[in-house]
């Protein structure tokens, strides 16, 4: 980059920092408000809601991630984005609603609503951290590397440093802001990654006439792999079972996004039914566009710059969005042409920021509310609130330290983990939690903890830890399971002990769980009453 994008990008993340803390500060709860803090009020229209879970919903590693394997595995990465896409299609038909009936505040409360207990709220709030732990360690890892990028640094302590200051401050607007703060960053953010990365493509497509097919063309050429390229089966075409390893891919991505519980909380803001749908409208088709413009932008990265240059200045592809946007300027770019990279790369480091955000507040709720504050004793909602608060820096310091620790290893396998966790341990019982009336709470801990450990120990003999030059572990070898992720194997595990725990409950506690259901059903399914707690 030259140094004028150097210096008006370090402008830019500097004006983006201070009005975001603004936000938060401005828009923060007040100190005895729960309802204010963990939900605002529901006080989001459905178009803002929508903007806001679409920016939940995209990550920093979604965007870096999809977009290079779009540009390095063509065909088999758009499969993946609209995977992405599909996955949230799910959540809006078959859980939104329910979710928004059922719950208040937390996942542990959509499962109590119907199996009261601590036990059941401490093992959501372990599945909540646990999904979302290694998501997180994946984005402030990664935030080192791209302001490295941006702004043409490469001092290994300036990484950390970084590392640490963004950690900082996504623990402030969890804090701080709440869920209303949280909110009006990822709408900011989704404004301006669609609204930078739609110029971009249109700039690409204009470099190709108009022409998609020309677009395709040459990216074909560009990848250097020939027409499998646009084939299927690039991405596992080392894989023993390529095609069961692209459906296991493809399976843990549309289950495991869409329970994943920074993005199902946000169907607890929701005023009615009707505003929930038409807010999942709103994210859909944002997600749809984010679709599209990925596409393009890995395919004219490839198509401009060529696969092996791609690969060779990150092996993953992590900078191939950025690569891409840059070189659709060409290499003679005006101050107009300077500006508008800048506000690409402005909206990445304002995703790296909302989304860690809204991990840690999703796993700070959960702390608070469902351990600390389900006691003897149910603190004030002044202490909740303290709780919370507290309960982000609780998550957010281990957070940052484990991210300087991993840094400088492979972080696909981490990234690949909180969506086998989320599709075999959250999507199964939340499943099961809505809607069979036999499932009891030995079937849910069994689903919650069974399915959590099972994804745990598969990943480890994935290839994607050792046994190959880009694994996390890359002079070890102890690749023993046949898939890239666990889907295939712990997706069906997390159903089958949810339902043999169901099964080998005693009569008398089955039918009491069954009578609890009951008398919750249509709260659950219509909506019938007013939520309680």
């Amino acid at each position: 980059m030259s140094t004028e994008a150097q210096t008006m990008s370090l402008v830019a993340f500097t004006v983006v920092v201070t009005l975001t803390l603004l936000l938060c500060v401005m828009t923060g709860p007040d100190r005895d408000d729960l309802d204010e803090f963990y939900t605002g009020y529901g006080g989001l229209s459905p178009l803002r809601n929508g903007l806001a879970i679409a920016g939940d919903y995209i990550s920093a590693a979604t965007v870096l991630g999809t977009g290079g394997v779009i540009a390095l595995l063509g065909y088999d990465g758009v499969v993946l984005a609209l995977s992405t896409a599909l996955s949230l299609t799910l959540l809006m038909f078959l859980l939104a609603e329910p979710l928004r009936n059922a719950g208040r505040f937390t996942m542990g409360d959509v499962m109590a609503r119907r199996m009261p207990g601590r036990a059941v709220r401490i093992a959501a709030c372990t599945a909540t951290i646990a999904a979302l732990l290694p998501l997180m360690l994946v984005q402030l890892a990664g935030a080192g590397d791209l302001l490295a990028f941006i702004l043409g640094f490469s001092s290994d302590g300036l990484k950390t440093a970084c590392i640490v200051a963004l950690g900082a401050l996504m623990i402030s607007y969890a804090a701080i802001g709440g869920m209303k703060g949280t909110a009006l960053i990822q709408i900011l953010k989704i404004v301006m990654l669609l609204g930078s990365g739609a110029v971009v493509a249109v700039l690409i497509l204009r470099r190709f006439d108009w022409d998609p097919g020309a677009l395709l063309a040459a990216a074909e050429d560009g990848s250097g792999a020939g027409p499998a390229f646009l084939r299927s089966g690039l991405q596992f075409a080392h894989s023993p079972n390529p095609r069961l390893d692209m459906i296991s891919s493809e399976l843990t991505v549309v289950l495991g996004g869409a329970a994943l519980p920074h993005v199902t909380m946000r169907m607890y803001t929701a005023r009615s039914a009707r505003d929930i749908r038409r807010s999942m409208s709103w994210a859909v088709s944002s997600v749809a566009l984010f679709v599209l413009v990925i596409t393009v932008v890995g395919f004219g990265a490839t198509a401009l710059l060529g696969r092996a240059t791609i690969a060779k200045d990150d092996p993953q592809g992590n900078t191939a969005y950025l690569l891409g946007s840059r070189a659709a300027f060409g290499a003679d770019t005006s101050t107009v042409e300077t500006l508008v990279f800048t506000t690409v790369t402005t909206a990445l480091f304002l995703t790296l920021l909302a989304s860690v955000a809204g991990m840690i507040l999703a796993c700070a709720n959960s702390l608070a509310h469902d351990v600390f504050a389900q006691g003897r004793r149910t603190p004030s909602p002044r202490r909740e609130m303290t709780l919370a608060r507290a309960s982000a820096l609780a998550i957010g310091v281990p957070a940052i330290l484990l991210a300087v620790l991993v840094k400088d290893h492979n972080l696909q396998p981490l990234a690949t983990l909180s969506f086998c966790l989320g599709a075999s341990a959250l999507a199964p019982a939340l499943v099961y939690s809505l809607f069979w009336r036999r499932y009891t709470r030995t079937g849910l801990l069994c689903t919650l903890l069974g399915g959590t450990l099972g994804s745990l120990v598969l990943m480890t003999g994935t290839n994607l830890v050792s046994g190959g030059p880009g694994a996390a572990f890359p002079n070890h070898d102890f690749n023993w399971f046949p898939f890239t992720t666990t889907g295939l194997v712990s997706i069906p595990l997390g159903f089958l002990l949810g339902w043999l725990g169901t099964r080998f409950t005693g009569r008398a506690a089955a039918e009491e769980h069954r009578r609890q259901y009951e008398a919750v059903e249509g709260w659950i399914l219509a909506g019938a009453a007013r939520r309680g707690k």
